[in-house]
């Protein structure tokens, strides 16, 4: 492992010593640099300073193969994030040490008293292995979890439904079934794809290929079960990987999507 890049930016909210510029430290493996509002008694790699950040607030700490962070407050809980993700994060509690995070890109967070304070750590690309060691093996052959064709209408239907989210446009919403319609429109072969098609979509990608179980429900509750649905094939779809965001490129322009709604308001 080459090491990490830890950039704190200078945006208006965060002071840096000893010049008011963004800072950009790299650590080697074995290396650590603690972060805070910092003083004379106290010094502090990158400092941060917000009356609502401690004094020495944490560390982050390089090892071999990854990174790690230490919360040294004794009541603030903070963030990191993936913003390359679909909404991923976790929380590193009060007095935390040495959390691990898998993030090849995170931007760690600092609650103040307004918005949150944050810097970026940028660590090398995670290392995989060679699947030809595996081809020696003998035995029956292991079955896949999800078998999804990306060549498919259903597959389609999958990545615009999660587009919101893998956009960042939210963390929680996904796309309604008119939404999807529409965003489908110019999509070859997909003209005439209606709601009820794409109902069906998912209603086959919850029960056959993501084997999504849920409580059959009947009347007014009927709705309420269909949105249930659709967020829980987007929750499993994006916590295992099964649409990423290089799939968007499977999807119309957003700009002829733009074009058309807006002639067709005109």
């Amino acid at each position: 492992m080459s090491g990490v890049l830890v950039h704190l930016p200078s945006d208006g909210r965060v002071e840096i010593t000893p010049v008011s510029e963004p800072v950009s430290l790299r650590l080697g493996p074995g290396d650590v640099a603690r972060f805070g509002r910092g003083s004379a008694s106290v010094p502090v790699d990158l400092r941060i300073a917000n009356p609502a950040v401690s004094r020495l607030a944490g560390e982050i700490r390089v090892t071999e193969d990854h990174w790690q962070l230490s919360n040294l407050s004794t009541n603030q809980t903070y963030l990191v994030e993936n913003p390359e993700g679909a909404g991923e994060y976790f929380r590193v509690p009060p007095r935390r040490a040495g959390a691990p995070v898998p993030f090849e890109f995170a931007r760690v967070l600092l609650p103040t008293r307004g918005s949150a304070v944050s810097f970026q750590v940028f660590a090398p690309d995670h290392v995989y292995l060679c699947a030809n060691g595996m081809e020696s093996l003998t035995g029956t052959g292991t079955l896949a979890g999800f078998s999804l064709d990306e060549t498919s209408t259903y597959f389609l239907v999958l990545v615009a439904l999660c587009e919101p989210r893998l956009r960042d446009e939210s963390t929680v919403a996904v796309a309604t079934t008119p939404q999807i319609v529409e965003r489908l429109r110019n999509q070859p072969g997909c003209e005439r794809l209606t709601n009820r098609a794409v109902s069906s979509h998912i209603d086959y990608l919850a029960d056959e290929k993501l084997r999504i179980t849920a409580p059959a429900t009947t009347g007014p509750a009927q709705g309420m079960r269909r949105n249930g649905k659709r967020e829980a094939v987007a929750g499993l779809a994006l916590r295992f990987g099964l649409v990423r965001e290089e799939h968007l490129v499977l999807l119309p322009s957003r700009r002829s999507s733009l074009h058309r709604t807006v002639v067709a308001e005109g």
